[in-house]
């Protein structure tokens, strides 16, 4: 599958949400990360800045919502069109009824694995979604180590995704940079978040360029 570069714009200077954004334009995705100081420690933003990025129609928006009651709310970013939304398999009830809905309301389905859950219990839902994300931090901040210890879990979601013909990406999100990016892509991943990577760059654009490249060649 084709290499996915989705910036988080969890570290870009949200006062100037256009300007910052257009510093990333040759990526794939504006990544928005939603959190509700509920299923993570932390909050960070909700539907009226999802909407915002939106509106600026500079990238499509790859929401990542780390919310509590996905089942109630995923299907509403769907709705003010973002391209993609990604919710917590652990904080979901009926992830297929969940799946369902979201893509029914025109957005593709992503669906989110902390780094302790097993991707065992979710292969025969694989069909049902999109993408699946493997989260290479605990999710909550952005600018933590990455994980390299999710790298056979990748591997195992690749095989599993292999093994019954699909094409279903897989996403990792958390301490992705020119390093890391390497490892990922090597086990199989091929959509890629990066965050303090890219705004924290002296050029995001050339940035972007660069994990790019890295990851098609597996470095």
């Amino acid at each position: 599958m084709d290499v996915t570069i989705s910036p988080s714009i969890l570290n870009c200077d949200i006062a100037n949400l256009a300007s910052e954004i257009e510093k990333v334009r040759n990526a794939d995705y504006a990544h928005v990360d939603v959190m509700d100081n509920h299923f993570v420690p932390n909050l960070s933003w909700g539907l009226p800045v999802v909407e915002a990025v939106i509106r600026q129609d500079i990238l499509p928006v790859d929401a990542h919502l780390m919310i509590e009651d996905a089942d109630r709310w995923a299907p509403a970013y769907a709705e003010v069109g973002c391209d993609s939304v990604t919710f917590h398999a652990e904080a979901a009830v009926a992830p297929i009824r969940l799946a369902r809905e979201i893509r029914r309301q025109g957005a593709k389905v992503g669906m989110a694995l902390r780094p302790a859950t097993d991707i065992t219990p979710y292969i025969d839902l694989l069909p049902e979604i999109d993408m699946l994300l493997v989260m290479t931090v605990e999710p909550g901040f952005g600018g933590q180590s990455f994980l390299k210890s999710m790298m056979p879990k990748i591997r195992r979601t690749r095989d599993a995704i292999s093994a019954a013909n699909l094409q279903v990406a897989v996403q990792v999100d958390g301490g992705i940079n020119r390093e890391t990016i390497c490892l990922a892509a090597e086990a199989g991943a091929n959509v890629f978040v990066a965050g303090s990577a890219v705004y924290k760059a002296e050029d995001a654009y050339s940035e972007v360029e660069a994990l790019r490249q890295l990851a098609k060649t597996h470095c």
